[in-house]
């Protein structure tokens, strides 16, 4: 049904606008003044300066432009940066983890984060969680073909990655490490630190020819600094190391301040128990282990630093050079470089003549001190026979 306009009548009038109207009419050649601001006189520059006024040619301009950005953007999403985590190998050990064990699993392998491990950022924690969620979540349907096992203990074992059970183990990974005190108490027990753990060096180790002590203490040292409380920590060094840096490392290790705890080992309250006693009697045991752990954990840092004290080969450098400061200060080196040591002999024939000197001066004194006692004596009988001179001389004066 078509509908049919009826036409203008011929005595109709535009209204003209009102006085107090601030539309202004339109102007008489159907153009409007463009004010030089805006994005639309950009577009009016960009069609009069670019494309000569045409229209069809702006529009496939932009046509081109927006593809060309939308490819950008697609390059962009295909090429996120992983931050290099979550795309380790998973061998049959980490598939067919059990949940319950949760206390003995390697939370960084299980994450893939096994080459960054302590180190790891909570970005990158982060990231590889998203990945191994994406990877194993339960929703997603598993393969038609379960994958088959090469080991004669996994046989019959469903090594399916889309397993419930890893995603579990997965999902408590990140709880873990995602918490600061969770993850340092994993951290002080990192099943990967302790495997390096028993293979420190021993006593008998550093008396090989071959042994290199700094190759093999520089390593052992920077294990356990990232124990310290107090950061950044003091390295071992180098052969030319000065007294000053050797004493300031040693001064720090042997008062070495660790937070390493051991409460991920702590033993859990049995499944089912609601006794008190049997709680109380858990946690002090566990805290009787704590201690225990603790304070071997500081007397095995302890005995390393002393074994690295006694074989260090600057120590041996340090004493033979106060050795020789000693003897030079005792000498009068100092003032009087330009004399040379005296030999053996010259030492010898020196401590002789002191000896002739000393009896030859004995000798005078005994002398002297003879001499002195017979003038002595002699004085004495002088004087005696004065006194007897004298009693006679009176008694013959009485008998006359």
């Amino acid at each position: 049904m078509a509908v049919i306009i009826p036409p203008v009548a011929a005595s109709y009038k535009v209204p003209s606008p009102p006085s107090s109207s601030r539309i202004s009419a339109p102007h008489p050649s159907g153009h409007r003044t463009l004010l030089p601001v805006g994005p639309a006189y950009v577009n009016h520059l960009r069609l009069s300066l670019h494309h000569q006024h045409s229209f069809s040619a702006l529009d496939k301009h932009l046509e081109a432009e927006a593809q060309r950005l939308a490819s950008l953007n697609a390059n962009a999403n295909t090429e996120v940066d992983d931050l290099g985590v979550g795309s380790e190998e998973e061998d049959d050990s980490i598939l067919t983890l059990d949940p319950k064990e949760w206390k003995k699993h390697d939370y960084y392998k299980v994450l893939g984060l096994s080459h960054l491990r302590h180190n790891a950022t909570q970005e990158q924690i982060k990231f590889a969680h998203r990945k191994k969620v994406l990877k194993h979540h339960p929703d997603k349907k598993a393969s038609s073909t379960a994958p088959t096992s090469t080991s004669a203990f996994l046989t019959g074992v469903n090594l399916n990655t889309n397993d419930d059970a890893f995603f579990k183990c997965i999902s408590k990974a990140h709880e873990v490490l995602s918490n600061p005190e969770k993850r340092r108490q994993f951290d002080s027990v990192d099943p990967h630190f302790l495997d390096l753990e028993e293979d420190m060096p021993t006593a008998a180790e550093t008396k090989s020819k071959n042994f290199e002590f700094f190759k093999t203490f520089t390593h052992v040292f920077d294990l356990y600094s990232r124990f310290s409380k107090v950061q950044p920590v003091p390295g071992l060094g180098h052969v030319d190391s000065t007294k000053e840096e050797v004493e300031g490392f040693y001064d720090f290790w042997y008062n070495f301040d660790s937070w390493r705890s051991f409460e991920w080992m702590d033993k859990e309250v049995n499944e089912g128990s609601d006794s008190r006693d049997d709680k109380r009697y858990t946690e002090k045991k566990n805290k009787t282990e704590r201690a225990r752990r603790k304070k071997e954990d500081i007397a095995k840092v302890r005995g390393l630093v002393d074994l690295a004290l006694s074989v260090d080969p600057r120590i041996k450098r340090i004493k033979q050079q106060e050795k020789e400061a000693r003897e030079a200060k005792k000498r009068g080196a100092t003032g009087k470089a330009g004399l040379s040591k005296p030999t053996k002999q010259q030492e010898e024939q020196e401590k002789k003549r002191l000896e002739e000197e000393a009896r030859q001066k004995e000798a005078a004194e005994q002398a002297a001190r003879a001499d002195a006692k017979k003038a002595k004596a002699a004085a004495a009988n002088a004087a005696k026979k004065a006194r007897r001179q004298a009693r006679a001389a009176g008694e013959t004066a009485e008998g006359s």
